[in-house]
């Protein structure tokens, strides 16, 4: 975590925040290990009497989610996991774990967003082969920003951030803004902090079946002194209402397990005037979203025939939905962006992306969350709830 991003964006409480829609201020209690601008190692504290939770920096980004036990318990083995295992004994470990276990399951999801992310600067592959282009991420966020046009003052957030390819492209197109870059998957994360704090991207890419290869290259982006990345939850970004110039969402509202308060908390997020970047292929899974939530996609004899898209733009119209957001406003959209997805050596997956803008009015917020005493937190509007602590499926969910 930089030092200079923990003071500029002045991080609140994600517990208090979900839980009491208070903005309570975090506070650096304590550094145990630093390197210049960077924090690698420490704690932030919540002073508030009622709460008092801390949140760790582990590997220069700080873990701030609203229920740190259940993020603990499960995700305990990508928290301390290592990286600095040789390619020979990365490799024995993946072979006898076999097929769909853990160590599988990280190494497929880094090194489809590491690949699409980087390769184009691996010198091995900047020129890519037939049908197996890279750069799919930064191209949708720049058609996005393009879509979007003129921002007010102030910084910039990427949801869903992966490995920061993205992130950095988002950068790339302000040189006098700061960026945060946010997931919930920290393996992919770790690859982003390396390349922000060493200039060196590393990371086992896919070539078949159970069969990587290390690739490891320099790589250190001009503009990485103006991004940071951490770990939080969509559903409870730690900052302050109103924080935010522009905030992008690429492929994850269809990751959350609930759609709809995504888009409110980006309403949250964006000072008016502000504007948004959202891209979705609706590629709806139960384990990541109750069908139940899903926007379209549920039934023939549904709303707009099970699309998507109507719906998805009702949401974004005050009044057309009863989850419509009261401060945001459609602005543009492309319909059908391509974004390819490398799976392995012969195969690439191929979404068609619906890519929407939207812009922050002076309207009022949307309808707040609230606590109800039952552990959860839902909208006025009735008693729909989302888990303690949400963690978006991770994508690519096909394997071939």
């Amino acid at each position: 975590m930089r030092l200079s991003h923990f003071e500029a964006f002045k991080p609140v409480c994600p517990r208090c925040l979900f839980l009491m829609r208070a903005e309570n201020r975090l506070t650096l209690a304590e550094i145990t290990r630093r390197e210049g601008d960077n924090i690698i190692e420490g704690r932030l504290h919540c002073d508030d009497d009622d709460c008092g939770q801390s949140y760790p920096i582990l590997d220069g980004m700080p873990i701030l989610m609203p229920d740190m036990k259940v993020l603990v318990i499960g995700h305990l083995a990508y928290l301390v996991s290592r990286d600095d295992l040789s390619p020979t004994v990365e490799n024995m470990l993946a072979e006898a774990a076999g097929p769909g276990s853990l160590i599988d399951s990280m190494r497929q999801l880094t090194s489809s967003y590491a690949w699409d992310h980087y390769a184009m600067h691996d010198p091995a592959e900047a020129v890519p082969q037939p049908g197996h282009e890279h750069g799919s991420a930064a191209a949708c966020m720049r058609r996005g920003l393009d879509m979007l046009g003129s921002l007010p003052d102030g910084p910039l957030l990427e949801i869903g951030c992966a490995t920061g390819g993205a992130t950095f492209a988002l950068a790339d197109a302000d040189p006098d803004r700061l960026v945060i870059g946010m997931d919930t998957s920290f393996v992919p994360l770790r690859v982003a902090q390396k390349v922000l704090r060493n200039g060196v991207v590393s990371y086992a890419r896919r070539r078949i079946g159970m069969v990587y290869d290390r690739r490891t290259f320099a790589h250190a982006p001009a503009e990485g002194g103006r991004v940071d990345f951490w770990l939080c939850d969509a559903m409870a970004a730690p900052f302050a209402a109103g924080t935010f110039a522009g905030v992008a969402a690429l492929n994850v509202l269809d990751c959350m397990p609930d759609p709809p308060m995504l888009l409110t908390e980006v309403e949250r997020l964006l000072m008016p005037g502000g504007g948004a970047v959202l891209a979705c292929p609706y590629d709806w899974a139960a384990h990541a979203t109750p069908a139940e939530h899903w926007l379209g996609g549920k039934s023939v004899y549904g709303d707009h025939a099970g699309a998507a898209e109507p719906l998805v733009r009702s949401l974004l119209v005050p009044g057309a939905h009863p989850r419509s957001v009261n401060g945001m406003e459609l602005a543009a959209e492309d319909l059908n962006h391509p974004w390819r997805v490398r799976l392995h050596d012969r195969s690439t997956m191929t979404y068609s992306t619906h890519l929407i803008t939207a812009r922050r009015t002076g309207a009022a917020l949307s309808k707040p969350l609230h606590a109800c005493g039952c552990g959860h937190a839902h909208q006025d509007h009735g008693h729909e709830h989302a888990p303690a602590a949400p963690l978006p499926a991770d994508r690519p969910k096909v394997t071939a």
